[in-house]
């Protein structure tokens, strides 16, 4: 299973929270108090994020943190690199210099296939797409006939 550390999470929560508030500079306390993350926790994605050029910070009684691009240009493949580092689902995706088996490996490529379509999926969607409502059915209808398989 694929699974993102708290922190990608955290940070995404953060980042669409700023996002649908782009004009406005927030301050750590003002962030964590919306999202209900812990500061601390709240202090260190910022910091990351900023490093990683997702943010931008201003000092002073008027600063407090902004986004560096537009939403529609903060993938959230940028979300998981800066907090996760290089987007790969294998060793080899990276480098074949932790792999024992690289040489004798004859689908290597395939997963840098797989890992490149993932990477190109998730630069796809964008910090503007998540802050988008998504209108969910609250009813789905299914026809009883294919519930059953035929005898």
């Amino acid at each position: 299973m694929l699974r993102l550390s708290k922190l990608t999470d955290y940070a995404t929560v953060i980042l669409s929270h700023i996002a649908k508030e782009n004009d406005l500079t927030h301050s750590a306390m003002g962030v964590a108090d919306a999202t209900g993350i812990a500061l601390p926790t709240v202090s260190k994605i910022l910091k990351i994020l900023v490093n990683a050029k997702v943010l931008v910070s201003t000092r002073g009684i008027k600063g407090g943190y902004a986004l560096a691009r537009p939403p529609e240009n903060i993938s959230v493949a940028d979300v998981i690199s800066a907090l996760e580092g290089p987007i790969a689902l294998t060793e080899c995706s990276i480098s074949h210099e932790g792999c024992e088996q690289a040489s004798g490996c004859g689908i290597s490529a395939n997963w840098g296939l797989i890992n490149q379509a993932i990477q190109h999926a998730l630069e796809a969607v964008t910090l503007a797409d998540m802050i988008k409502p998504v209108n969910v059915p609250q009813e789905f209808l299914i026809p009883v006939s294919s519930l059953y398989r035929p005898i």
